[in-house]
């Protein structure tokens, strides 16, 4: 069972996909969510969630005050999970509902116009590794300047290249299985136009 931890719709019960993705486990999201509140990067973030799987990085976050939410999920069933999991958080909280697109993560990322104040990347642990730098990639010009990226893969994956995105890594957290990166635009490159949270 997973749910919403904390903000407006606290309690909401998501849906999760039964096979082909890896919902991120609630202790996670938690540890997860404690910093990002304590870094003030929640309230009013425009977010991105790649790979949504269920939607549960991404409908936290609404729940917490983000002020938009782009899910992506190219499954057809997890997609329609995932809206069903949009609708359920903005009826539960009271919210505007999140965007879900039903696409290739790096297809989305060629067309989307952004800028996001915080990504979240959870992709299939058997990704290739040149295509999570391939989206990467791509997602960096879709940043405002002072952007987060949070990339979950698990602890034996490489680490994502975020030098050749033009990203700077400054934390790393394992959780049993699970590594989390964080990262941020580098302060030489050019970013997505910034617009007040």
């Amino acid at each position: 069972m997973t749910r919403i931890i904390a903000g407006k719709a606290r309690g909401a019960r998501l849906d999760v996909p039964s096979s082909g993705t890896r919902p991120t486990s609630d202790r996670v999201r938690e540890s997860l969510f404690g910093a990002l509140e304590s870094a003030e990067a929640i309230a009013g973030a425009r977010v991105l969630d790649l790979y949504a799987g269920s939607g549960a990085l991404g409908l936290e976050a609404l729940s917490r005050g983000a002020l938009s939410v782009d899910l992506v999920e190219r499954g057809r069933p997890a997609a329609a999970i995932v809206r069903r999991n949009a609708a359920t958080t903005a009826k539960a909280g009271g919210l505007e509902m999140a965007r879900v697109h039903e696409s290739a993560v790096h297809q989305f990322l060629l067309r989307a116009t952004g800028p996001y104040d915080l990504v979240f990347s959870d992709p299939p642990y058997d990704i290739e590794d040149a295509a999570m730098n391939a989206d990467l990639l791509a997602l960096a010009p879709l940043l405002s300047p002072d952007a987060l990226v949070i990339v979950e893969r698990a602890k034996r994956s490489a680490a994502p290249d975020f030098d050749g995105a033009g990203l700077s890594l400054f934390r790393e957290k394992n959780y049993g299985d699970t590594t989390l990166w964080w990262a941020e635009p580098a302060d030489d490159q050019p970013a997505a136009e910034s617009q007040s949270r």
